[in-house]
């Protein structure tokens, strides 16, 4: 179990990091340009999107308002990139529930994290794709 910089083990901040994301998406989704940067790159459906601006108004735009999501799985492990910054890849699987819908979409989510100085992440990579059928 790798330690991140702050003696957490990945398992951990990538818990903390879903459970405060899906939290943002589902009540507040306006605040989840907090998670990203400029360098951030967000793969939705096969569509590209780059960087802090583009990422908010791409969330922020899904036809619909309300939502809530049901987690089923998280895994996570540390991702080695140069100079060993204790990153963090996390891997999402669950349902969103519509508002208005009877059945719930499953979907997948995968999440690069990678540290800023004072000990919190951003989101470097994300990939979003829903499973039909």
């Amino acid at each position: 179990m790798a330690e991140t910089n702050k003696g957490r083990s990945e398992e951990e901040v990538a818990r903390a990091f879903v459970n405060h994301y899906y939290h943002l998406f589902d009540n507040d989704r306006s605040s989840l340009s907090t998670l990203y940067n400029p360098t951030s790159l967000l793969t939705f459906e096969g569509q590209k999107i780059y960087g802090v601006e583009d990422i908010s108004n791409k969330l922020k735009q899904l036809p619909f308002d309300q939502c809530r999501h049901l987690i089923s799985t998280v895994d996570s492990q540390p991702s080695s990139m140069a100079g060993g910054c204790g990153g963090i890849l996390v891997f999402v699987s669950g349902s969103i529930q519509l508002h208005g819908e009877d059945r719930p979409l499953r979907f997948s989510q995968t999440f690069h994290l990678v540290p800023l100085l004072q000990g919190s992440f951003f989101v470097q990579n994300e990939m979003f794709r829903l499973n039909y059928g």
